[in-house]
This record gives structure tokens, C-alpha cells and sequence, in this order.
């Protein structure tokens, strides 16, 4: 499959994701009456993931996030030189989801930008009023254990079929953790997009939801890089 086609289905799973995960909170975590609130929103996101892999794995490897392909680069799963290509497209996606996700909310009378669109935040921004540490720490070992579950769950030696729930499950799991601390991002692209539309605080805070997740998933590749390693025989 030629590298462009792989990006552009990157680029369709990552809008799928924000549109999804951050459609969830936006349009339905507290919708009057039936909202699905922290659970459900933690579970949109995994399930983002899961139907993905599920539809465009065997085409690009379904990452969806810039951290978890450099954590691939790191644990040489995937080559270095495509890894730009990957990054971009990821980063498209999650802004024209976003653009999409405003488009929707905003139908609605007395919708506030400034209420957020489900952008990632720490300090006053934080949904639990977590420091810039809090936030970075958890960022940090939040995708850097997401990338040993992704690495094991792929692979060859690992129960076959499994690896879409297995991922999909860590990534509820991880919102389910770290909703409260920084929106969860784990994933820069999913912070990018509701960033540039929502602008001011969200713009200079997004430093964080890059370094902190490339540097856990840097982490979390050479973890496993180095656990899954079989000794020569």
C-alpha cells in the first residue's frame, strides 16, 4: 500500500477518534437527563480506537496519534523516514474533526466556545484543577504505558485477533485515570484540533500535550523494545 494512501486513511482514523472521543463530552456528556458523563466518554474514546483498528488496521496500522508512532519508530516497528508523513495527516484529521465537532455544537442556543470543546488543559484549566506537574506526569506515563500495551498486543508472539480490544480497553482505561487531570489527551493530534479552534489559553497550553506524550511514548517503545527482546539462541 503506497504511503499516501496510508495517510490519508491515518488521517480518516484520527478524525474518527476526535470526533468520537471529543464529540462524546461536547455533544453528550451531560446532555439533560441522559448523559453519559465520565464513563461514557472514556468509553467513546476506546471504542474510537477499536472500530478503527478494526476497519483500517491492515491498511496503515490504525495509530491515529503522532505519540504512538514515534513510540513505533522507537520500538522498531515502524521506519523513522514515514514517520513525518504520519504526523501530518494525524494532525489534519483532528483538526477537521474539530472543525466538524464546533460546526455541531454550535446549532445549539447558548453554546460557549469558551466552554472548551473538550480541549485539554491543565491549572485553572484542568477539569480537577491539576498543576502543570500533575498534568505532565500523568501525560507522560499515561502514553507510555499505552504504547507497551500496543507494542505487546501486536505482537507476533501475542494471542492473535485480540490486539484492537486489548488497545481499544487501555485507552477507556487511561481516560477513566486522567479525565479529571488534563481532559486526557495521550495523543497531540486529539489536542491540536480543539486547540486551534478554541485559541487563547488552549494554543499555550498545548505545548504540554505534545511533549509530554512524544516524550512517554519515546519511553514506552524503548520499554518494550527492550522487554520483548528475545535472547539469541
Amino acid at each position: 500500500m503506497s504511503l499516501f494512501k496510508r495517510s490519508v486513511t491515518e488521517g480518516l482514523g484520527t478524525f474518527w477518534l476526535v470526533l468520537g472521543g471529543c464529540g462524546s463530552a461536547v455533544l453528550a456528556a451531560a446532555f439533560p437527563a441522559v448523559g453519559i458523563g465520565l464513563l461514557g466518554v472514556s468509553l467513546a474514546f476506546g471504542l474510537t480506537v477499536l472500530t478503527m483498528a478494526a476497519a483500517i488496521g491492515h491498511i496503515s496500522g490504525c495509530h491515529l496519534n503522532p505519540a504512538v508512532t514515534v513510540g513505533l519508530v522507537v520500538g522498531g516497528r515502524f521506519p523513522a523516514k514515514e514517520l513525518p508523513v504520519y504526523i501530518i495527516a494525524q494532525v489534519i484529521g483532528g483538526v477537521v474533526a474539530a472543525a466538524l465537532l464546533y460546526m455541531i455544537a454550535s446549532g445549539k442556543p447558548g453554546f460557549e466556545l469558551a466552554s472548551g470543546l473538550a480541549a485539554n488543559g491543565y491549572g485553572e484549566h484542568s477539569p480537577g484543577g491539576y498543576s502543570l506537574a500533575a498534568g505532565f506526569v500523568s501525560e507522560l506515563v499515561m502514553t507510555a504505558m499505552f504504547l507497551v500495551i500496543i507494542l505487546g498486543a501486536t505482537d507476533p508472539r501475542a494471542p492473535k485477533g485480540l490486539a484492537p480490544i486489548a488497545i481499544g480497553l487501555a485507552l477507556t482505561l487511561i481516560h477513566l485515570i486522567s479525565i479529571p487531570v488534563t481532559n486526557t489527551s495521550v495523543n497531540p493530534a486529539r489536542s491540536t484540533g480543539p486547540a486551534l479552534i478554541v485559541g487563547g489559553w488552549a494554543i499555550q497550553q498545548l505545548w504540554l500535550f505534545w511533549l509530554a506524550p512524544l516524550l512517554g511514548a519515546a519511553i514506552g517503545g524503548f520499554i518494550y523494545g527492550w522487554l520483548g527482546k528475545e535472547p539469541p539462541a
